[in-house]
């Protein structure tokens, strides 16, 4: 019981960590409690209809190891993923009225996928074999692969941000809202993905040049991050500016 504890609060606590960071970082007006459980509970149902896609798809695809895990890549986990994220996304807040400056897209993004990430992250842990392994896993994904759901979200909630306040760009930035996070998510899973193939197969050389491209695309991402977060920042005060005239 006592060690479930612990590999739960493991699960669980890089993604209270990075909420408070993006809650910390709202300015102007600070979103309701119950809307950020709500894109928070709705990220956590978006796992069940991206696992089934997910299952679908992995189904109808075979061919040789390297397409295979482009494939897994970019169109099972982050087509897949990204999309149903989105959706929820949408349905959770687009026709809220507390859905009202621009970095709001951001923080109800990156609740809502923390949220996916979250469950993610249980099932992963608790479907170790040992104890060890539970935390091995657990420490890995609070370093890579929970700041990357967060990250993914950024740029997602950049691009809805941008989709409902500046609607003659809409249908363009909603498909930005997709299409730039399944990129970025399915980069970072390939690259993991043809290393484990390259480990397997005892290709050390290649091997240890996708860990530093890996190693280089994360901190582009959150350079990336930053810099969307900063620029929303900029359009929501410019927002406040404008209606305290």
């Amino acid at each position: 019981m006592t060690s479930d504890l612990i590999l739960l609060c493991l699960a669980v606590l890089p993604v209270i960590v990075l909420s408070i960071f993006i809650y910390s970082k709202d300015k102007f007006e600070k979103e309701p409690v119950r809307m950020l459980v709500k894109a928070f509970v709705f990220g956590c149902f978006s796992v069940v209809p991206a696992v089934l896609l997910e299952q679908y798809l992995m189904m109808k695809y075979s061919a040789n190891v390297v397409s295979v895990e482009l494939f897994n890549g970019y169109i099972v986990a982050g087509g897949s993923e990204e999309l149903c994220k989105l959706i929820f996304l949408y349905w959770a807040v687009w026709k809220s009225k507390d859905f009202n400056e621009y970095f709001d897209g951001i923080v109800y993004a990156t609740f809502l996928s923390l949220g996916f990430a979250c469950v993610e992250n249980i099932l992963y842990v608790f479907q170790a074999d040992t104890f060890i392994t539970a935390v091995h896993t657990s420490l890995m994904r609070a370093v890579l692969s929970v700041p990357a759901h967060f990250l993914f979200a950024v740029l997602m909630g950049y691009y809805f941000a941008l989709a409902k306040f500046e609607p003659q760009s809409k249908f363009k930035n909603l498909f930005l809202a997709f299409f730039v996070p399944m990129l970025l998510h399915g980069s970072f899973d390939t690259l993991l993905f043809v290393s484990d193939t390259m480990i397997n197969a005892n290709i050390d050389w290649l091997e240890e040049a996708l860990l530093v491209l890996f190693v280089y695309f994360d901190i582009k991402m959150w350079k990336w991050g930053v810099r969307r977060v900063r620029t929303l920042q900029e359009k929501s005060a410019e927002q406040h500016r404008k209606e305290n005239k």
